[in-house]
């Protein structure tokens, strides 16, 4: 479509195959889009009805569908070089995961030139600092091809889930990390919008990473690595709403969730499908 421009691009980035955990991640992007004609497009602004109803169907949304074999380097390629066609067409774009290394070429294939003042902000129990190319890699790999430290916010970092070398590396890479334990004290409102503050102030492109993981297990049950005590799926939504309606944002991934590993229920891709009406709620009220 050139010359065509859309609010909202949403494309399946379903890679699964460097997971350091057992995982059918590449199956949830479809999982979620059966899941979304299940909620209405109805809005109530600031979670009250004096302030208006809006829809995101007054959004334009496309769906680029998914990319094929996003694993490895030259899905990897592939992968980056199809958000980047989103990116040019759309002022959002959400990719859906797939396991956590799909938060490279989300975020590379938005920045692109940017890179050098662009801004990263995780919601995860986990670093995601490890060494080598797998989903436990994807911020320090950013880093490694530009990113400043400085500009990374990660939330919701879990005790006994990080090495402490990971943490003496996020130390040591200037990130800002907001604890598990901090969200007892602030509200995510507050949070986010510090974090979004830190990651935009080099004038560029912010990319936010929503890990499911960070979830309590009871809510994310589909999630392999999520674990009791994290946050809740209200929180999580609260995230993608205030990530969805800030203009400095550009891109958002929703990861790890395998879809064939949920509750009969489907609570986890319930509450990913959940995440995307957010992130749409939020642009749409921009």
């Amino acid at each position: 479509m050139p010359g065509a421009h859309v609010d909202l691009a949403m494309i399946g980035l379903p890679a699964w195959r460097t997971s350091l955990s057992t995982t059918n991640a590449g199956e949830t992007p479809d999982a979620i889009r059966a899941v979304l004609p299940r909620y209405s497009d109805a809005i109530i602004a600031d979670r009250g009805v004096r302030e208006g109803i809006r829809s995101i169907a007054d959004l334009t949304i496309v769906d680029c569908g998914n990319v094929h074999e996003p694993d490895g380097p030259e899905g990897e390629k592939r992968a980056l070089a199809a958000v980047a066609r989103a990116a040019a067409l759309a002022d959002v774009v959400i990719a859906l995961g797939g396991d956590n290394s799909v938060t490279v070429a989300s975020a590379l294939g938005t920045w692109g030139d940017a890179l050098p003042s662009a801004g990263l902000v995780t919601l995860d129990a986990h670093y995601d600092l490890r060494d080598g190319v797998n989903n436990g890699s994807p911020v320090r790999r950013l880093v490694e091809a530009g990113l400043a430290g400085t500009r990374i916010v990660q939330i919701g970092i879990a005790d006994f889930a990080n090495s402490r070398r990971y943490a003496e590396r996020a130390r040591d890479l200037g990130i800002t990390v907001v604890h598990r334990d901090e969200l007892h004290r602030r509200p995510m409102s507050d949070v986010m919008a510090e974090a979004l503050d830190i990651a935009g102030a080099g004038g560029g492109p912010v990319h936010v990473d929503l890990d499911v993981d960070v979830c309590d297990r009871s809510v994310a049950p589909g999630c392999p690595a999520s674990v009791p005590g994290g946050i809740s799926a209200y929180e999580l939504r609260l995230a993608a709403r205030a990530a969805g309606a800030d203009r400095r944002v550009r891109s958002v991934d929703i990861a790890e969730v395998d879809s064939t590993a949920d509750a009969e229920d489907g609570r986890t891709v319930r509450l990913a499908a959940l995440c995307v009406l957010e992130v749409a709620a939020g642009l749409a009220l921009r």
